[in-house]
């Protein structure tokens, strides 16, 4: 596959299925980046892998085909973006700017949301404020010593596990949702803070490279091995020699690529692509995924010997979610950080906007959460950021799902024997019975009468519900294709 190569300016990705828009914006901004383009998610995900860096920034458009008019697409393309380049910042440039879309957007992982129409000045500015933030992350990750903030039990657990296996010459496993830290796990503790320090560390994202490049990638090829192998080359095993070799989104990894790796985690050897001589690799494998292994193996989608070599020594890197306090510590440092870096006065919450903080479930973890203390670093330097500024950053419902719902105190004991009655009643008849059909239907039914009362405004629909409007938008598919 021929590689692109572009100019040494911060590279910029714009995905929109409006060929005027790409080419009004590939002039407007082309002075400042390197500019290229997509019009939808395969096409996009596609160039990806034929770009010879990963892009700095990406400007997506929400409403992508084959569904130009839902974002499914735009919020499916941003944890792509995010699984292949972990490190780029992502803007949304969407007209369908609703606050829901907005904050769904962020907790993925967006830096921000800007909506169109949007005048080409003001784009720039947040475009180059995204770029500087995430110079400012990248200088970050270099300087920290350690990385783990807290004193959360998941936060203590893990730093047993860590110190047990540091220095261990064992592969490690490190399993988690996206935006929770693996890498940096991977590289701040399990690499630059053991007796390897000094040694290289390489990484290889599995899902951002074709996967017709991988051998060849990981295990270098001779002159004539292929179409364009000029040169004989040697692989990452090589170049990693006995530092750490991290593989993240193990779980892309082809099939027949998982035998050639199980090989080398066994007893070290491998060959380079076009040659018979065995090579022997002294490096240490970590592997990360945030896709449950145990069912892709009972899927058949990942060897069970692979799964098992490499999870002798797992880790789980915990969701923010069950960090609890840490949450505030978490907001503390990045709130500190980026303020003294940008020599800009720290803003402060509203004790009320604290407890929402702690409320929250932050489903983007810790990428989430630094992604909005720099907006509200970026936005309110100085000033008490009080409820009303806090929730219009966060994915939250508009209104209290109790109140939605309409759910009275007390209520779910009584409405919880009164099913089981009935279904003690039904199961009894002994007829045939279908709990995933009784389930589907009663499903439908409500959505039905959601829209109903709404309208038609699925928006409403779904605060109705108590569910965010892409679920719904997800379920009302799924019960047509049923039907």
């Amino acid at each position: 596959m021929t590689e692109i190569f572009l100019p040494e300016k911060p590279l910029l990705l714009i995905v929109d299925d409006d060929p005027l828009i790409c080419d009004t914006l590939s002039f407007s901004l082309s002075s400042l980046f390197a500019v290229v383009t997509s019009h939808s998610r395969p096409h996009c995900l596609q160039l990806l892998r034929q770009l010879r860096r990963p892009p700095e920034l990406a400007l997506v458009d929400l409403g992508l085909p084959p569904l130009p008019h839902r974002p499914d697409e735009g919020f499916a393309l941003i944890s792509d973006l995010l699984k292949i380049a972990p490190e780029i910042r992502i803007v949304v440039l969407s007209g369908q700017s609703e606050d829901g879309n907005a904050r769904h957007a962020r907790t993925l992982g967006a830096a921000d949301f800007v909506a169109k129409p949007c005048n080409p000045g003001d784009l720039q500015q947040v475009l180059q404020g995204a770029l500087a933030f995430r110079a400012l992350d990248a200088r970050r990750q270099g300087e920290d010593a350690s990385p783990l903030i807290g004193h959360s039990p998941a936060i203590e657990k893990l730093r047993v596990q860590l110190r047990q296996y540091a220095d261990l010459p064992f592969a490690v496993l490190i399993e988690g949702e996206s935006g929770s830290g693996k890498e940096i796990i991977a590289s701040a503790c399990l690499h630059y803070d053991t007796r390897r320090r000094e040694k290289p560390f390489l990484a290889l994202n599995c899902a951002a490279i074709s996967p017709n490049l991988v051998e060849a990638t990981l295990f270098g090829y001779a002159r004539g091995a292929f179409t364009g192998a000029v040169a004989t080359k040697a692989g990452y095993f090589e170049d990693a020699t006995d530092g750490t070799l991290f593989l993240d989104e193990i779980g892309e990894l082809a099939l027949e690529l998982q035998a050639k790796l199980l090989r080398v985690l066994e007893n070290g050897e491998y060959q380079r692509v076009g040659e018979t001589q065995q090579r022997f690799s002294r490096a240490r494998i970590i592997a990360a995924t945030n896709r449950d292994l145990r069912k892709e193996v009972r899927a058949g989608n990942f060897r069970a010997d692979l799964y098992h070599r490499l999870s002798v020594c797992a880790i789980v890197a915990p969701p923010l979610r069950e960090m609890g306090d840490d949450k505030l510590l978490l907001l503390e440092h990045f709130r500190q950080l980026y303020a003294a870096q940008t020599r800009q006065l720290p803003f402060t919450l509203s004790a009320e906007a604290r407890l929402l903080w702690l409320d929250y479930a932050f489903p983007g973890n810790v990428r989430e959460l630094r992604n909005i203390v720099i907006r509200l670093a970026s936005k309110q330097s100085g000033q008490i950021v009080d409820v009303a500024a806090l929730e219009a950053e966060l994915d939250v419902p508009d209104e209290p799902l109790a109140a939605s719902a309409n759910i009275a105190p007390g209520s779910d004991e009584a409405a919880s024997e009164a099913i089981v009655a009935a279904a003690t009643q039904r199961l009894r008849q002994r007829e045939p019975f279908s709990l995933d059909g009784l389930l589907n239907a009663t499903e439908r039914g409500y959505i039905e009468a959601a829209l109903k009362l709404a309208h038609g405004n699925v928006s409403q629909a779904a605060r109705l519900l108590g569910i965010h409007r892409t679920t719904l938008y997800n379920r009302m598919e799924s019960s047509a294709r049923e039907l």
